[in-house]
C-alpha cells in the first residue's frame, strides 16, 4: 500500500520585529542635544511672550511682561542660558576629544569651531547693515528703526561669550584633568569674591568680571558631565535653587534671573553670584532627568525632530528677533494694536495667535537663511596657534561690537562684520 504523503501545516507567519531605535551617532550625546534645543527654543518663546508694545506719535514703548505681579518666578526655569553653557561645555568636550582622536591639533579643532559660530554670522550682518538706512530712507519713523537694528546685534552677546569658551576650551580640559571639581569650586569662589566687592565694596565695575567667572563655570560642569564625573544630581539640584532662593530673600539679589525694566539691580548683566546658583539648580534637575529625557529622544519621532531643529537652531536663534521686529511693525506699527495687559483674559487669547504669526515669518526666514548655518566644507586648518588664535581674537572683537553698537546706522556693525571676516580669513583652507 502506498505510503500517503502530507506536508506539515505552515507555521504561522512571525510578527515583525519592532523597529529598532536610531542609533545615537558616534560623538554625539542625545542628551545634551536635547538640552541645546530646548534651551534655544525656551530663549525664543520668551522674547516672542515678553514684550510689552505700544506705539504712540512715531515712538515704539517696550515693557516686559514677567515684570508684573510674580511672574518673575518663570524666570527661574525660562533663564535657560546657564543650561545652554553647561550643554556647549559638554559638547566641546566630545568634540575635542573626538579631534583627537582623527588626530586632528587643537588649532584645527579651534579653527574648525570658529567657522561654524561665526559663518551663520555674516548673512545676518549682510541684511542688518544696509536695511536700517533703506527703512529710514522709506521714511519710517526713526525711533523704532533704531531700537529694532540695536536689538538685532544684542542678541549676539552669547555668541561672543561663548566664542571665549570655546577658545578655552582646550586649556580648561587639561585644568579638568589635573584638578577636577576644584576648577569649577575656584571659578564659583571667584564670582563670590566679586560679587562682594560689587555689592558690599560699592565696587560696581568689578560686577563685569562674572562674565567669565560665572559662565566658564557651568561650561566646566559640562566637562564634568561628558567625562562621567557629575555626581548626586539631585543634591545639586536641590542646593542650587536653595541657595538661590537664600540670595534672593537675604541678599542684595532680585527675584528675576533676566533684566527688568527699571530695576536697579540685574542678575544677568553682569551675571552674579544668585544666577550661578539657579544654573547649578537647572543642571543638577536636568542630569538626575536624563535617563528619560535620553529615552524620550531615542523614539523615532523625536529623533527626526532632532535632527531637523539641530540643523536649524544657530538659524532660528540669529532671526527669531527680526520675526518679532516684522510682526511688531504689521500689528503694533502698523495696525496701531497695543499689547494687552498681560495675563490678562485679552492676552491670553490672542497669545497664540501673536506666536502663530511669529511663527509664520520665521518659516520664511529659516527658508531663507538655513542653508547657511553650515559653512562651506573645507579642508583641515593646518596653520598654527598664534594665528588660530588672532582669528578667535578678531571675531570675538567682531561679536561684542555688534553686540554693543547692534546695527545702528554708523560706522561700527561694517568694523564689527569685518573683523568677523577677517577672522576667517586667517583660518581659511582649500576646499575639498
Amino acid at each position: 500500500m502506498a505510503a500517503v504523503l502530507t506536508r506539515p501545516a505552515p507555521a504561522p507567519p512571525r510578527p515583525a520585529p519592532p523597529p529598532a531605535p536610531p542609533r545615537q551617532p558616534p560623538g554625539r550625546d542625545l542628551f545634551v542635544d536635547v538640552l541645546r534645543l530646548f534651551g534655544i527654543a525656551l530663549v525664543v518663546l520668551q522674547h516672542w511672550s515678553m514684550p510689552v508694545l505700544s506705539f504712540a506719535g512715531d515712538r515704539i514703548t517696550t515693557g516686559n511682561a514677567l515684570a508684573s505681579g510674580n511672574a518673575w518666578a518663570v524666570t527661574w526655569i525660562s533663564q535657560v542660558m546657564p543650561l545652554v553653557f553647561f550643554a556647549g561645555g559638554a559638547a566641546n568636550a566630545i568634540s575635542h576629544r573626538g579631534a583627537a582622536r582623527r588626530g586632528l591639533a587643537g588649532p584645527a579643532w579651534l579653527a574648525g569651531r570658529l567657522r561654524r559660530l561665526v559663518w551663520p554670522v555674516l548673512p545676518l550682518a549682510a541684511v542688518w547693515i544696509p536695511l536700517p538706512h533703506l527703512l529710514l530712507a522709506l521714511g519710517l519713523p526713526e525711533q523704532p528703526v533704531v531700537t529694532a537694528a540695536r536689538l538685532a546685534g544684542q542678541l549676539l552677546w552669547f555668541l561672543a561669550i561663548y566664542l571665549v569658551a570655546v577658545a578655552a576650551t582646550p586649556l580648561m580640559l587639561r585644568l579638568d584633568a589635573a584638578y577636577g571639581p576644584r576648577v569649577p569650586a575656584v571659578l564659583a569662589a571667584g564670582a563670590v569674591a566679586v560679587d562682594a566687592a560689587r555689592f558690599a565694596g560699592g565696587l560696581e565695575i568689578a560686577g563685569w568680571a562674572n562674565i567669565a567667572l560665572v559662565w566658564l563655570a557651568v561650561h566646566q560642569l559640562g566637562f564634568r558631565y561628558a567625562g562621567g564625573r557629575l555626581r548626586r544630581p539631585w543634591a545639586m539640584a536641590a542646593g542650587g535653587y536653595g541657595l538661590a532662593a537664600a540670595l534672593v530673600a537675604f541678599g542684595p539679589y532680585p527675584g528675576s534671573m533676566i533684566g527688568m525694566p527699571g530695576a536697579a539691580v540685574s542678575n544677568m548683566a553682569p551675571p552674579t553670584v544668585a544666577l550661578l546658583a539657579v544654573g547649578l539648580g537647572q543642571i543638577g534637575l536636568a542630569v538626575a532627568l536624563r535617563p528619560r529625557i535620553a529615552a524620550l529622544a531615542a523614539r523615532p519621532a523625536a529623533a527626526r525632530l532632532l535632527g531637523w531643529a539641530g540643523r536649524r537652531m544657530m538659524t532660528v536663534y540669529l532671526w527669531h528677533m527680526a520675526a518679532l521686529f516684522a510682526v511688531t511693525a504689521v500689528v503694533v506699527v502698523g495696525l496701531g494694536l497695543a499689547t494687552p495687559e498681560p495675563g490678562g483674559p485679552d492676552w491670553l487669547a490672542g497669545w497664540p495667535l501673536w506666536l502663530t504669526a511669529l511663527a509664520l515669518v520665521m518659516r520664511l526666514l529659516l527658508r531663507a537663511f538655513a542653508r547657511f548655518e553650515e559653512p562651506p566644507a573645507a579642508a583641515p586648518y593646518r596653520g598654527g596657534a598664534v594665528r588660530a588664535t588672532v582669528a578667535a581674537a578678531l571675531a570675538g572683537a567682531g561679536l561684542l561690537t555688534l553686540t554693543v553698537s547692534g546695527f545702528v546706522p554708523g560706522p561700527a556693525p561694517a568694523l564689527g562684520a569685518a573683523a568677523l571676516v577677517a577672522g576667517l580669513l586667517l583660518i581659511r583652507s582649500r576646499r575639498r
